[in-house]
């Protein structure tokens, strides 16, 4: 004898409470061409990340709730947030696996899905950032952290650091413009 059950009958529940997305690590696969079925957990990444200190989830353990499908807690940690993306996980992996991929395909998720994001001066950074570029062809340095300043709201945060970086030339005044600025404007459009 058969019985079919259709989804809403079967609710699966990851070990802390939240529900699991068996498509959730094909989502990221298209997303970012990454497969995280090739991790095995060695803890290589998570070895030689410099932000892995600061991460409520280690970034191992990151790769492992996106095996298991646990779509919820993934996208509501803050490591994701944190992630540097400098891709020395990419190059400690022995699967050739690259993190920090899957690390921004996790934000691009969230962010697309509306999620609450846990570290939200990071995605304000990120879209001034994308914003500056659009603009400039290129980030100009000042008014990227002005208006990130303004969006943030945290004004006096790190002024200090940039006094001695002013006056050695590092901050221009004048934005420059890049030839091509069109091109660079369309392809973060189509992104």
């Amino acid at each position: 004898m058969e019985i079919a059950l259709n989804s809403e009958e079967v609710k699966q529940i990851s070990p802390l409470g939240g529900s699991v997305d068996p498509g959730f690590k094909r989502e990221i696969k298209d997303t970012c061409g990454e497969d995280v079925m090739s991790c095995y957990q060695c803890g290589e990444c998570t070895a030689g990340c410099p932000a892995a200190f600061s991460m409520d989830i280690a970034p191992n353990q990151i790769m492992r709730m996106t095996q298991l499908g646990m779509k919820d807690e993934v996208l509501a940690s803050s490591s994701i947030w944190l992630c540097a993306g400098c891709e020395t996980c990419a190059t400690r992996c022995p699967r050739g696996v690259a993190l920090s991929k899957v690390m921004d395909s996790c934000r691009q998720i969230a962010v697309k899905e509306g999620r609450k994001v846990k570290e939200p001066n990071v995605l304000k950074f990120h879209d001034q950032f994308l914003k500056e570029v659009s603009r400039f062809g290129r980030v100009h340095e000042l008014t990227l952290m002005g208006m990130y300043k303004m969006r943030s709201k945290r004004f006096f945060d790190d002024v200090i650091l940039g006094i001695p970086m002013f006056l050695k030339g590092k901050l221009g005044l004048i934005p420059s413009f890049v030839k091509g600025r069109g091109e660079v404007r369309k392809l973060i459009k189509k992104s």
